[in-house]
This record gives C-alpha cells, sequence and structure tokens, in this order.
C-alpha cells in the first residue's frame, strides 16, 4: 500500500510540473537584419534592423516590433506594440503602429489626435489549418487612408500563407491582397498587392549555435514592382 501511494506522489509531482513548465511564461528577444523593408508588397525602407522583444502566457502574448534604417537616414522609424491571442489554429489580435517620420511635430508618440496622429490601430484575425492559414487585417483607428469619396476607409488587406518544405529549406508561399479602394495600400479597388516565395533555413556555426537566415522574392501586381530580399535573426 505504501508503494502504491508513494508512486501515486510521484505521478502527481511530475504532472504538476509539467503543468507548470507549459503554464511558464515565455520570453521572446530577437533582431532581424534585413537587405530591405518589403512588407505586404510595400517598399517600406533600404537595409534595417528589427528588433522584437515579446511575452506570452497561455495563449496571450503581447509583443514589440521595431524597424530602424541602417543605410538610410530618411527612412521612416517604426514602433508597433500587437496584443494577440491564439488557441490552436485561431488567432485573433490588435496592433498599434507608430511611425516617425523626421521632425514632423504629428511624429509624436503621445500624440493620439484622431486626424493629426502617426498611430495606426489594426485587428486581424486568422486560423491556421496547418497546409496553410488564412489572416484579414483592417484597421479601424488613428491614420488610415481614404477611399475614393475622400472618406475612411477602414484598409483592409488580406493574404494566404502555404508551407512546404524543399530539400533541407522550409519554404512559404504567400498571396495577399487588398479588397477595396484605399490610398493607405494605394489601390483604387481590389489588388493584389504581395506574391511572395520565401525560403528559411538554420546555417550551423557550432554545436550550440546557429543563425537562422532566409531569402524571399515579393512581387506587387498592382505596382509592377519585385523585390530580392535576404535576412538573418540574431537571439540568445
Amino acid at each position: 500500500m505504501k508503494k502504491i501511494v508513494l508512486f501515486a506522489l510521484v505521478l502527481f509531482a511530475v504532472a504538476t510540473t509539467h503543468a507548470q513548465e507549459k503554464e511558464k511564461i515565455e520570453t521572446t528577444i530577437s533582431g532581424d537584419i534585413v537587405s530591405s523593408y518589403i512588407w505586404r508588397g510595400l517598399d517600406c525602407g533600404d537595409v534595417s534592423i528589427q528588433p522584437t522583444l515579446g511575452v506570452g502566457y497561455k495563449g496571450l502574448s503581447l509583443t514589440a516590433w521595431g524597424s530602424y534604417g541602417i543605410t538610410n537616414p530618411d527612412d521612416t522609424k517604426e514602433f508597433d506594440l500587437t496584443l494577440a491571442y491564439s488557441a490552436g489554429g485561431f488567432n485573433i489580435g490588435i496592433t498599434d503602429y507608430w511611425f516617425s517620420v523626421g521632425l514632423d511635430p504629428d511624429s509624436r508618440y503621445f500624440k493620439y489626435d484622431a486626424h493629426s496622429t502617426n498611430h495606426i490601430f489594426e485587428a486581424n484575425i486568422g486560423y491556421d489549418f496547418g497546409v496553410l492559414s488564412v489572416q484579414w487585417f483592417t484597421n479601424f483607428a488613428g491614420n488610415d487612408g481614404f477611399n475614393k469619396n475622400g472618406k475612411r476607409a477602414y484598409s483592409s488587406y488580406a493574404e494566404v500563407a502555404v508551407p512546404f518544405k524543399l530539400a533541407t529549406v522550409d519554404w512559404t508561399a504567400t498571396a495577399g491582397a487588398v479588397p477595396y479602394a484605399t490610398d493607405f495600400y494605394g489601390t483604387t479597388g481590389f489588388a493584389v498587392t504581395n506574391l511572395t516565395l520565401r525560403a528559411d533555413k538554420e546555417i550551423k556555426i557550432t554545436d550550440s549555435f546557429s543563425i537562422p537566415v532566409f531569402g524571399q522574392v515579393t512581387a506587387n501586381p498592382c505596382t509592377q514592382k519585385a523585390y530580392l530580399v535576404f535576412g538573418f535573426t540574431l537571439h540568445p
């Protein structure tokens, strides 16, 4: 009987430890270096460093992300905060984008005036089915674009991403589109703005250290432009 009780206590301790490990707060610290900053098919800057700092707990996460031009001092500086929740394949979130443009007085971070702020607030919802993922994004407040009638466009963007493996490299094919007119994305109606093929691979430096690198080709049929991007990630 004592052995059974002892065995049960051991199982309980192991299960409790495992549960605590699963529920622990996760921290993300990393930084990307990219040859150019291409976002949803749009050219947003030259060579940039893009740091990430985030915390997550039970599917809920808060992430800070930024982009700062290295070679071109005129590139817009960006600082984003994203509050997100995911469960299984489902995800939902809100992002506060902030852009600092030179000496523009509206670039002040704590300036939230409805029609003169450099903040943009965006909501997103999506689902990852494994073989593909779908995402929808809509600007709901802040410095959004305008439609053909000069009114707030509630600018939106949708994309489908399909991951696959070829040889020893992880690939992702992405197709993104803007559903209606907005000068935020420079569209006059429905337009495909992002066709991207990206390859990711970890380069082993030592037995305990490797560097994730990626390359991608992006075409924007709407603007008739194409980009080749290389980047790598540094993290503890």
